[in-house]
Parts: C-alpha cells; sequence; structure tokens
C-alpha cells in the first residue's frame, strides 16, 4: 500500500524557470488523495529560501517542512559535531551555512555545485585541508543535470570524484541516492519505506538510489535530465516508467488502497 510520495524538484515539478506542464495539478492531486508529500532534491546551487519561493511562484503547494536539501542535512551534521567547515560551494548557497564556523581549525570539506566557482585554487584549497585529515561531505554526486538553457551540464559529482582521487579520501554523500537523506524525509511524514514511492527523473540517484534504499516503489518519468533508455542502464530498474508526474500520479492513485 502506498502511503506517502517522495518528489525530486529540478526535472519533475519544473523546468529551467517553468513548471512542467500538470505537475503543479498533479502536486494538489495528491494533496486531495491525502497523500503526505515530501520534496527531495540534489539541487546545490541555490538557498532553500529561494528554492521555496521558486516552487510558490510556479504554483507548487509545498511549505519548508516538506522540502528537505542536502544543505540542510549538512549543516545539521555540521552543527551536531561542532565542526568548522571549509565550503567550496556556490556563493549563493551560502546563506544555508551562516552559523558554521570557517577558520584555520578545518574538520569537514563541503562540496556542492559551485559551478564557476569550481577554480584550480578554490579546488587545491579544499584538497589541502583533506590531505590534513578534514572529512569531505559532498552535498550531492550527481553526474549532470539539466541547466536553464535546457542543455545538460556537468554536475558535482565530477569534482567531487577528482577530490577523491588526489587525496585518497572517500566523500560521505549526504544528497540522493544516500540512504539518510530518503530515511530523513520518510521519518518526517512517518511512513516506512515499503509504503512509499519516490518519483525522480535520474535513473542512478532518485530511482535506482530509491529502491536500494529500501523505498518500495520508484518511478521515472521522462522529463528534465532523462534521456532515452536510461531505465536499461541501472539496476534496480524503475518500478514504472511515466511521461511526466501527472501519468505519475495517475499510477500512483489507481493503487492508492493496494495491497501488494
Amino acid at each position: 500500500m502506498i502511503r506517502g510520495v517522495l518528489l525530486d524538484m529540478a526535472g519533475v515539478l519544473y523546468d529551467g524557470e517553468q513548471a512542467i506542464e500538470g505537475s503543479a495539478e498533479a502536486v494538489r492531486r495528491l494533496h486531495d488523495a491525502g497523500f503526505p508529500i515530501r520534496v527531495i532534491t540534489n539541487s546545490t546551487r541555490k538557498p532553500r529560501r529561494l528554492l521555496l519561493r521558486r516552487l510558490a511562484k510556479l504554483g507548487f503547494d509545498i511549505d519548508a517542512e516538506q522540502l528537505f536539501t542536502p544543505a540542510s542535512a549538512a549543516r545539521a551534521r555540521l552543527v551536531k559535531k561542532d565542526h568548522a567547515a571549509q565550503l567550496l560551494i556556490h556563493p549563493d548557497l551560502a546563506e544555508d551555512f551562516d552559523d558554521i564556523p570557517t577558520g584555520k581549525e578545518v574538520q569537514a570539506v563541503v562540496v556542492g555545485d559551485a559551478a564557476e566557482y569550481f577554480t584550480y585554487d578554490a579546488m587545491n584549497a579544499a584538497f589541502r585541508a583533506l590531505m590534513d585529515g578534514a572529512e569531505l561531505l559532498a552535498l550531492a554526486n550527481n553526474r549532470c543535470f539539466r541547466d536553464a538553457g535546457g542543455a545538460l551540464s556537468i554536475d558535482v559529482g565530477a569534482y567531487v570524484a577528482a577530490l577523491e582521487y588526489a587525496s585518497g579520501t572517500s566523500a560521505s554523500v549526504l544528497g540522493k541516492p544516500a540512504q539518510a537523506f530518503f530515511e530523513t524525509a520518510l521519518a518526517s511524514m512517518q511512513v516506512p519505506a515499503a509504503d512509499a514511492v519516490m518519483i525522480g527523473d535520474d535513473a542512478e540517484a532518485d530511482v535506482a538510489g530509491a529502491l536500494t534504499a529500501g523505498i518500495g516503489t520508484a518511478g521515472l518519468v521522462r522529463t528534465g535530465k532523462y534521456r532515452d533508455g536510461d531505465e536499461a542502464r541501472v539496476t534496480p530498474k524503475p518500478s514504472f516508467i511515466a511521461s511526466d508526474l501527472s501519468e505519475a500520479v495517475d499510477w500512483i492513485l489507481n493503487r492508492k488502497d493496494r495491497k501488494e
């Protein structure tokens, strides 16, 4: 039985500055059917505040408690450990780490999608901190994403891999497909993993990642970064494939009370 829904954001709800046709209505249909919803995103270029503003502007009824970001997970981890951090992130994201100390006694390097700020000097400074014993925290590990212009762009995963290779350090990934990230969102809904469904456009991080983490069902939508044949390139395979979120919600609502 499906009792809760996890949704990816970019590529599922919207592309660039436009909501994907029917997606806002699809979210409303889930609300009307009584499903708790959590949006779990690997977006690491914009702060939580601006992500929520964008969702509202595009017509999505998503509040702060329903949005889970890797930056929030990283901040909580750093605060719990009382760690100072070196941030290799986009300046726009810095406000999500306002209360995190930085300085010479760095215990963690936090890497997000820094875009044009992935300079040699910035990467080398992160490398040196890792060589001095700092842990490597990757806000995400995605290979690519669909940018505002509509083309695929290289994502943070390549830079994380470079730092891992250079330093001999393994990164702790805080966004999808990390099991803890899915589990945190599920716990906030009080929904067991087996009774949840994940909908995403990334066959690797969203779909295979969710199924590997114990999510009962994961559907792949042919929007956003999806490319023909993505479903055949991952294991586990998607539970179902839909043309877009609206069709995925049809699939969910048709199984609302079905025990499988």
